[in-house]
């Protein structure tokens, strides 16, 4: 596979939550992904199978795997898209300049990204949600989307940067072309550089699509 320019993460590399799609998606509707560098982007990777395993190679060297796995967490009721839409009304791009391009929480003029930028929903105890019309729909794109909210839910952009680590996700109805939906993010905890979030995506009529549990990693010394 190769992933293209579009789906960047980080200005030189992919984002995770695409990436991690691309891969754990070929494994069926519920997989675990477990980053191991940040995947590059415009050049060949392969994919090949050991065992239970799905590997992501970068020639010799080992980008990412994915097994089965269902990640285990019940979302919290979503929120409607009235509220959504509020909670995310003036916030931006999250993180440092690295990430302001962001495929799922950048900012671009040219509509290329999904524009993703979940503010907290008031008395919803580390709830975060925001709205999202949903275009270009694959399996990756859905898993990019409930990607990021998590590092808004489990971060602190004073903290410094945070890097998904592994996510593990469950794609029950890929919403339609033009569907009006809502994204969550709730924090799950912390131990040491690790971070815990869990996202969902939900319907215009409210059901779950996706769900998704994380683990995010700040970098030493943050």
């Amino acid at each position: 596979m190769t992933i293209d320019r579009r789906y960047r993460g980080p200005r030189t590399s992919a984002n995770g939550g695409y990436a991690a799609g691309l891969l754990g998606s070929r494994l069926g509707t519920a997989s675990q992904v477990t980053l191991r560098l940040p995947p590059p982007l415009e050049r060949p990777l392969t994919v090949r199978r050991d065992g239970d395993r799905l590997l992501l190679e970068d020639g010799d060297v080992l980008v990412a795997e994915a097994t089965a796995g269902d990640p285990g967490v019940t979302p919290p009721p979503a929120p409607g898209a009235a509220v959504a839409e509020g909670a995310a009304a003036g916030v931006g791009a999250w993180g440092p300049p690295e990430f302001a391009e962001c495929f799922v929480c950048g900012v671009r003029d040219d509509g290329s990204g999904l524009g993703i930028h979940p503010g907290p929903v008031p008395g919803a105890d580390g709830l975060v949600a925001a709205t999202w019309i949903a275009h270009d729909v694959t399996p990756e794109v859905v898993w990019a989307a409930i990607d990021c909210p998590g590092a808004y839910a489990a971060g602190d952009p004073e903290r410094g940067e945070i890097v998904l680590g592994r996510m593990t996700a469950r794609v029950d109805r890929p919403p339609e072309d033009g569907e009006g939906c809502v994204v969550v993010g709730w924090p799950l905890g912390e131990d040491g550089r690790k971070l815990f979030a869990g996202t969902a995506l939900f319907g215009a009529s409210g059901d779950l699509l996706a769900v998704a549990r994380q683990v995010w990693i700040l970098p030493r010394g943050a």
